[in-house]
């Protein structure tokens, strides 16, 4: 069984991030399981001073937590042109560990408008190692939708079904490496 886990780079409540990871997690295919990583906003801001002995525990278990994952999948807003502060905050925990080192990646989307934040999002993580798998993506419309009008939108079966192709594609990655 493949473990991904799947992040949120919003914090807010009616989130179209977390509700599109969390529907990657209810459609995963077959010989995968996708976990939502539901800590972000518990993680302390990260000090260097902080690690070793001294990490706590939010961000210990963070670590674990990517440490053990096959892979991880994020989906993450754009906040003035970036990535919001929890999202890097979160990575930052993961700089001087080995967690992210040739860990296979993969971003989605649920706003066609966050093209800064992607690319900067990709840059961090590809200078951290992690493994990116840059030639698919996912991309389903949600900014703007009410959460009623986001629930069905990830209903419907082509959005199902291209969220299985995405993880499975994914899967695919992470298995040639």
């Amino acid at each position: 069984m493949i473990e991904i886990i799947a992040i949120s780079g919003s914090l807010r409540a009616a989130s179209t991030n977390s509700a599109l990871v969390t529907a990657l997690a209810a459609n995963a295919p077959a010989g995968c399981r996708v976990q939502v990583y539901d800590g972000l906003g518990r993680l302390p801001i990260f000090n260097p001073d902080d690690e070793g002995e001294r990490t706590p525990p939010e961000a210990a278990a963070l670590i674990e937590t990517i440490t053990r994952a096959n892979g991880v999948v994020v989906s993450c807003p754009e906040y003035a042109h970036g990535v919001p502060g929890g999202m890097k905050n979160a990575l930052d925990w993961l700089v001087s560990r080995d967690a992210a080192v040739g860990k296979p990646a993969m971003l989605v989307h649920a706003s066609p408008r966050s093209l800064y934040a992607r690319a900067a999002l990709a840059e961090v993580m590809r200078t951290m190692s992690f493994a990116m798998y840059e030639e698919g993506t996912l991309e389903i419309a949600l900014l703007g939708k009410k959460p009623a009008e986001v629930e069905a939108i990830l209903s419907e079966d082509a959005n199902r079904e291209a969220m299985r192709g995405a993880v499975r594609d994914f899967l695919e990655f992470i298995r040639g490496r």
